[in-house]
Formats: C-alpha cells, sequence, structure tokens
C-alpha cells in the first residue's frame, strides 16, 4: 500500500508540473486579516498575517477544499500532509490547507502577549479570521492558491481535533453559507468551571489496567509529604520524583503532568501505552516508589532539563512572559477568558477515588488569571454564559461529525457525553463514541496497526463527507457573522 500511495503520489505530482501548477510541498503562504473583525483597533494595528500550507498533491481542479486549523499549538507540515485528510483527499481529488490560529505559532495579531494584546483572542475573532480566508477560497482562489487551477466557489469542509474540533463545530454553525461540514474529533465544546471529571478518567483508564488503586494511593502518601509544612520534607519528595525546588502546589502540578502526559497517547492494535508508560511502574511493594518511578521515566523520555522543568513547574514564571510564542500564556489566557477546564480532584461529598492532589484546587489554578491578565478576565470565568453562547450555538446544526474515544480524559466535555443538551441530531449530523481509542485518533495520521473501531470510525466520516459534499444547501439555522 505505501508503494502503491508514493507512485500515485508521483503521477500527481508529475500531472501539476504538467499543468504550470506550483509544487507547495514546502511553501508557506500569508493572509492578511485585521486585528480585530469588528472594529475595534486601539492596537495601534490594522492588520497581521495569518500562515497557512496547502497541499495539492491529489488536487484536481473541481475538488473540494479540506481546511484544518492545529487550534491551540504552532502550524506545521503535518497537519497539511499527514493526517487522515490526506487519505480522504486522495479518494475526492480535495486541496488539503492547514491555516494557523491567532497567536500560536508565526500567526500574530499584535507584538507581545499582554493582557491589551490578548483581548483580541476572541471566539468571534477566531472564527472571523477562518471566515474571511474561506471567503477568499470561493470568491478570490487566484489570491489565496498562486499557480492552482481553483474555480469559484469550491466546496469546503472544516476539519479539527480537540480545541480545533471545537473551532471546525463553530465555523458550521456560525458560517454554513462558508463551510458545508465539519469533521470535529474529540471536540470539548462544553466547558466546567472545575474538570474532576479530567481525572475521574484518567483514573478509571488505570482501574481497567490494573494499577488504578496504588495510582490514588501514592497520590495521597505525596500529598501527606507536601502539606507536612516541613522544608525537608517537600524537598525530599521533590528529589524522589526529580523535580526542582518549586511551592508545594507547582510540585504536585507538575507531577500531575508529567505522569498523565500519556494519556491522550493513541491505542494501537500493538496495545495501550499508559501500560508501559504508567502501570509497568506500580509493581513494587511501596505505591508512592512507583509514582515517583513513572516520573521519572517520564521526565527522560521527553528528555526534559532541570531548567525547562523549573519553567513547566513554576506557575508564575511560565505565565510571566508576553514575549510571542508563549504557548502556554495564551491557552491560560483562553481558560481565564472563554471556558474554565481546571483540572481539580473531586468535592469530598461526591465520596470519589481522587486521582490529583488536594492542592490543585480552584483557587490554585485561578489564583494567576488577574495576576497575568488583570481586570481584563473575570474571575471565576463565565462558564454559564460560555455554553449558553458556544454550546447551545450547535443545537439543531447539520452536517457535523463527533467523535470521542471511549478513554480519553476529555470525554465528559465532548457532545457524545453532553448529547441530551443539544437535542435531536441535526440532518447530516452523528455523533460516534469510538470503542477502546483515545483522544482524536480518527482525525490523526494513519497506521496499519490503528485499531478497527478507529478505522470504521473513518469510514463513517469519511461517508459523511461524500454526503455533505452532494448537500451544499443543507445548513444550521443561523448564521453570525
Amino acid at each position: 500500500m505505501a508503494l502503491y500511495q508514493h507512485l500515485a503520489s508521483l503521477l500527481l505530482l508529475i500531472r501539476l508540473v504538467a499543468s504550470l501548477a506550483v509544487d507547495t510541498s514546502n511553501a508557506t503562504y500569508w493572509f492578511a486579516q485585521p486585528v480585530d473583525h469588528f472594529g475595534n483597533t486601539s492596537s495601534g494595528l490594522a492588520q497581521w498575517q495569518q500562515q497557512y500550507m496547502i497541499n495539492a498533491t491529489y488536487y484536481q481542479p473541481g475538488g473540494p477544499v479540506f481546511l484544518i486549523t492545529p487550534g491551540e499549538t504552532p502550524l506545521t507540515r503535518y497537519y497539511a500532509d499527514t493526517t487522515h485528510l490526506n487519505t480522504l483527499a486522495q479518494s475526492l481529488h480535495a486541496l488539503v490547507v492547514a491555516i494557523e490560529h491567532r497567536f500560536y505559532g508565526d500567526s500574530n495579531p499584535t507584538l507581545d502577549l499582554s493582557a491589551a494584546s490578548l483581548q483580541y483572542l476572541t471566539i468571534p475573532n477566531v472564527l472571523a479570521d477562518f471566515a474571511s480566508f474561506t471567503r477568499s477560497v470561493k470568491q478570490q482562489p487566484s489570491k489565496v492558491f498562486p499557480g492552482l487551477a481553483v474555480p469559484e466557489n469550491s466546496r469546503v469542509i472544516f476539519f479539527g481535533g480537540s480545541y480545533a474540533g471545537n473551532v471546525a463545530a463553530w465555523m458550521r454553525s456560525e458560517y454554513p453559507e462558508l463551510i458545508d461540514g465539519a469533521w470535529a474529533s474529540s471536540a470539548v465544546v462544553y466547558g466546567r468551571l472545575q474538570d474532576y471529571q479530567y481525572d475521574q478518567r484518567f483514573g478509571a483508564h488505570l482501574q481497567s489496567l490494573g494499577c488504578g488503586q496504588c495510582f490514588a494511593q501514592a497520590v495521597s502518601d505525596l500529598d501527606q509529604m507536601l502539606l507536612s509544612n516541613d522544608p525537608q520534607e517537600l524537598l525530599a519528595a521533590q528529589q524522589k520524583f526529580g523535580i526542582p525546588e518549586l511551592s508545594a502546589s507547582d510540585t504536585a502540578a507538575l507531577i500531575s503532568a508529567l505522569v498523565s502526559a500519556t494519556a491522550n497517547e493513541p491505542v494501537s492494535q500493538m496495545g495501550d501505552p499508559m501500560l508501559p508508560a504508567v502501570c509497568a511502574f506500580f509493581n513494587t511493594s511501596s505505591c508512592i516508589d512507583g509514582y515517583a518511578a513513572a516520573t521519572n521515566a517520564a521526565i527522560q523520555m521527553m528528555g526534559l532539563l532541570p531548567q525547562q522543568l523549573l519553567i513547566m513547574g513554576n506557575s508564575s514564571l511560565a505565565l510571566d512572559y508576553d514575549a510571542l510564542g508563549q504557548v502556554p500564556r495564551v491557552w491560560y489566557y483562553q481558560m481565564c477568558s472563554w471556558f474554565g477546564g481546571w483540572q481539580v480532584p473531586p468535592p469530598a461529598s461526591m465520596h470519589l477515588t481522587p486521582y490529583r492532589s488536594q492542592l490543585l484546587d480552584l483557587d490554585y489554578w485561578q489564583g494567576n488569571c488577574q495576576k497575568k491578565f488583570g481586570t481584563g478576565v473575570a474571575v471565576p470565568v463565565d462558564v454559564e454564559g460560555y455554553n449558553r453562547r458556544w454550546f447551545d450555538t450547535l443545537r439543531g446544526v447539520s452536517n457535523i461529525y463527533y467523535t470521542a474515544g471511549e478513554l480519553e480524559i476529555w470525554r465528559d466535555s465532548t457532545v457524545v457525553v453532553e448529547s441530551s443538551l443539544l437535542g435531536d441530531v441535526a440532518s447530516g449530523s452523528r455523533i460516534r463514541l469510538i470503542e477502546g481509542a483515545n483522544h482524536g485518533q480518527d482525525i490523526q495520521a494513519e497506521s496499519d496497526l490503528d485499531l478497527d473501531t478507529v478505522k470504521e470510525a473513518r469510514r463513517v466520516g469519511d461517508r459523511l463527507v461524500r454526503r455533505w459534499l452532494n448537500l451544499r444547501t443543507s445548513h444550521g439555522p443561523r448564521s453570525c457573522r
């Protein structure tokens, strides 16, 4: 199969060159956008340049355009060249376009990431960026696709995974005249102020692998050390876990992040990555020793140096820099001002097993919001208002494919769990829970080792995309432009 795809790609490339089309494989393009689509230009900058990449390997004039954004990460060639979109593009002769989200990577509307600059990071502005680009795709294709024979009024499907899945679904709901359909893989569209469900899913996964109870005991044992108010106990815990000298809360947060780093890795026919990365270390007589071993292994696997761990773990330091390119600061701003999602242990009144330190409560996570961004963000964030505007907007919207993996820790914030709040699924829309799978696996790069359930989820999505391309008049209930 790999050889066949290589030969097919080569033949298509020769065909493109013969038709005087440009080779877009390594080119980066830029699209001018206003800093604020809704009139506020107090930033002093009228426009900025949004980065995008093109993959025309399989494109034939008249084929659809597939848009994808990495969301809260910088744009790389992976998004244009390697995801499931490329396999679907081959069969539908589609043009794949990967476009960067404002304030991430090199797509910066302002000169820094100060609170005054980040006020332009709003959901309406984000969607208006993609809508403006899509209008040019439909009305002035030569402007955005130089050298390619792309006709006007191309059909457009928007793809995204995780938060980018939110963007895909919102684009279909807000701009149905531009977007013919949306594949929203693991879209975390339902906001929660305190997301204790995150660790409950993580713990349930560990329980299924046989180490959940010992992991929970290790978290409790570590808390005793961190809450002792004894500097020597804190230092001993940090040395045991390979963590630099931080506050007790920052120590707990960094350890939790390192050990759960594998929680979103894809499950394949070769097995579950959580087993060797976490549970394999809990075969000692001491649960806390297993927790420490798993943490040290994660540090080694990721090649993290002490200074890098210090920056990662220090909640103040990690958010202080307002120079461009500080992804954690931008994402923290979105959490502070949009949807919350603070990862906390469950309330004691629920009598659930905690898999996260009790130090990591709402006050810990929210403490930096106003410190870092001033009065530009409200504490607590208005999650109910967010859901009324951005979850409820998906009610009755056609042509959206929502997926979520059975094992993913974000599952409780997806439509798969909260579908009852949306009412009946609209025509052309579909919700699918992928058995045994993890976060966003259906839209990721394909492998012969993919689970059969993931392959079937892709087949369902592919059929829906083909259907949407023949049902261009089927739109959501409204459009906000």
